[in-house]
């Protein structure tokens, strides 16, 4: 059992260079989280074209907040998390994490708020809205916006800034 150990050590296991590699994964991560966005709002804008009648406007809201979400979480570095980035200013550190956090709620509420929609409109529903697929685009278009807000957070490497 010891040599296996000792065997196991040996191995070298190369790096996967498009996701390490520096300028390549800022690259990668915001391209990914583009096209994440866009998706999100092309199935709202499909959905609101091929069934204006089964939309109600006051649920375009939940993609405008979650498209205010990605700008907060996005415009909080670490360095301003850490407080490293702030020499002062109205609220230092806590500030941002406060953005941050409140970023955060947006994203999560504008995700629950379609799900909500979702199965409360068109899933529970199925004589009133004839269509589920506007439900869908709802849910689909915020949760993308989410997902495209987190991997454009936490895919990049600040070092380069």
């Amino acid at each position: 059992m010891g040599n296996f150990g000792s065997c196991v050590d040996n191995i070298n296991i190369p790096p996967c260079f498009w996701f390490v590699g520096g300028e390549k994964r800022n690259a990668i991560a915001s391209m990914v989280a583009g096209t994440l966005f866009f998706m999100g709002w092309w199935f709202i804008i499909d959905a609101q074209s091929v069934y204006p009648e089964n939309m109600s406007h006051a649920y375009h809201v939940c993609g405008v907040f979650g498209t205010l979400s990605l700008f907060m979480i996005n415009a909080v570095s670490n360095a301003q998390m850490r407080g490293d980035a702030y020499n002062g200013g109205f609220c230092g550190p806590r500030g941002a994490r406060l953005w941050l956090f409140l970023g955060f709620v947006m994203g999560f509420g504008s995700v629950i708020a379609s799900c909500w929609i979702l199965f409360a409109n068109y899933v529970s529903n199925p004589a009133k809205m004839p269509s589920h697929w506007p439900g869908f685009a709802l849910f689909f278009q915020n949760v993308f916006i989410f997902m495209g807000s987190l991997i454009y957070k936490f895919g990049r490497v600040e070092d380069q800034f």
